[in-house]
């Protein structure tokens, strides 16, 4: 797991270091009469730190809550943004849609006041027709029919041309009367298609207009929805604020924490380089660092030491070590010989429980290890500890996602990748 707040390892040497100094430079002379006084001199300066982690503690859970609550009303408000557009093109579907059906139902109203005028002339006609043909028969009936006058006249012509003549009018005669009788019947077609034609008119703009009052009923009900989602957005809009404001709030308070912790890992640094160098003087210090550490826990390597971004702040903070996948309980080992200089912390804390170890001076620095998010650790400060002995179990306290190790490796109080002495 990433340690988000890396210079809380740094505050838990704080305490041994801030002792230290304090009882070098007051109570040198008496070093060996004033161990208790130490005691509790180092159960103050820790209270202290305490203190400062308790805020960091619940001001970094504050932000995270205050984050998971930005990001659900982000989320929430993308989805009704989304959901709201989504609408919004169905309306502006049935809108078009509509207009679309008003036009068409316009053309069928307008085709059907045609078809109506030309049904009337089609009435006019036939009756016209019709009229021609009564007109036909009633002079028949009146002046005996043409077509018997003309047969009596061709059998009484005396000349072969009195007999053209009258077979000529005779033929004229019975195509007058065959055009009438034609005229009536296609007046009479025209007519029924005209009557057709008005009909499949009122029928297309039945149709239309219950097609368009469907469409009607959907454009209204998407008005409700868009109106409806509109009010969602707006609030969802209101609440995402909110949510900005009160996650500015906390990042801003954690912010000046963690400038405050760092200005104190630099003042611990520079107390670890000077203990360093006071223990390189001494002697010792030699060998190489690749393999001298022991693996603390039998499990693979699941983050590695290095920058990445933070997911809150959004800046490039430093994971101060490596992270092993272990099951929680299992075994944690001391990496070398050493003495238990620090230890403490607990779910409050970024670290969870932690344990530091120094290792003396090998290879030219300072070295020392840290083991955090342990269930717990059966050792205690100042006790000496050996190579692979058994000093606590892997748990997932503190800042943690699930059951591992966070180790880290420091040279001269500064934090270097653990694999270079693995």
């Amino acid at each position: 797991m990433v340690a988000l707040f890396p210079a809380g390892h740094h505050r838990r040497l704080a305490v041994l270091l801030a002792l230290l100094v304090t009882a070098a430079v007051l109570w040198a002379p008496f070093a060996s009469a004033e161990d208790d006084d130490l005691k509790d001199k180092q159960k103050s300066v820790q209270r202290q730190i305490n203190g400062a982690n308790d805020d960091l503690g619940e001001s970094s859970a504050a932000l995270a809550k205050a984050t998971r609550s930005l990001r659900a009303a982000q989320a929430s408000l993308a989805k009704a943004e989304k959901a709201l557009n989504a609408t919004r093109v169905e309306l502006a579907a049935a809108a078009a849609k509509d207009a679309q059906m008003q036009a068409q139902l316009d053309q069928a109203v307008a085709a059907l006041e045609t078809a109506r005028v030309q049904l009337a002339e089609g009435r006019e006609d036939v009756a016209r027709q019709k009229q021609a043909l009564a007109d036909l028969v009633t002079s028949i009936y009146e002046q005996g029919d043409p077509r018997l006058i003309g047969f009596a006249a061709i059998a009484m012509a005396g000349d072969p041309g009195d007999m053209t003549r009258a077979i000529a009018f005779n033929e004229a005669y019975s195509n007058r009367e065959n055009a009438v009788l034609d005229a009536v019947e296609e007046a009479e077609r025209q007519l029924a298609e005209r009557e057709a034609a008005v009909e499949e008119h009122k029928v297309t703009i039945a149709t239309n207009r219950a097609q368009a009052a469907a469409n009607l009923k959907t454009k209204q009900a998407l008005e409700h929805r868009a109106a409806a989602q509109t009010a969602q957005v707006k609030a969802l809009v209101s609440q995402r604020s909110s949510a900005q404001a009160a996650a500015s709030r906390i990042a801003s308070h954690d912010r000046a924490i963690v400038a405050r912790l760092k200005k104190q890992e630099q003042r611990i640094s520079a107390e670890l380089a000077r203990r360093a160098r006071e223990a390189l003087a001494q002697g010792g210090g030699g060998g190489n660092r690749g393999g001298f550490l022991d693996y603390p826990v039998n499990g693979p390597i699941t983050s590695p030491f290095g920058y990445r971004r933070h997911p809150i702040f959004g800046d490039m903070r430093l994971h101060n070590g490596v992270d092993f996948g272990a099951s929680c309980g299992q075994k944690l080992y001391a990496s070398a010989n050493g003495t238990v200089v620090a230890k403490g912390g607990g779910d409050w804390d970024p670290s969870g429980n932690y344990l530091y170890i120094d290792h003396g001076a090998h290879a030219g620095v300072g070295l020392s290890t840290s083991y955090s998010h342990a269930i717990r650790y059966v050792v205690s400060v100042g006790q000496r500890v050996s190579r692979g002995q058994l000093v606590g179990y892997v748990g997932s306290t503190g800042w943690s996602t699930g059951c591992h190790l966070h180790f880290t490796v420091k040279e001269n109080g500064v934090n270097v990748d653990p694999m270079k002495w693995l």
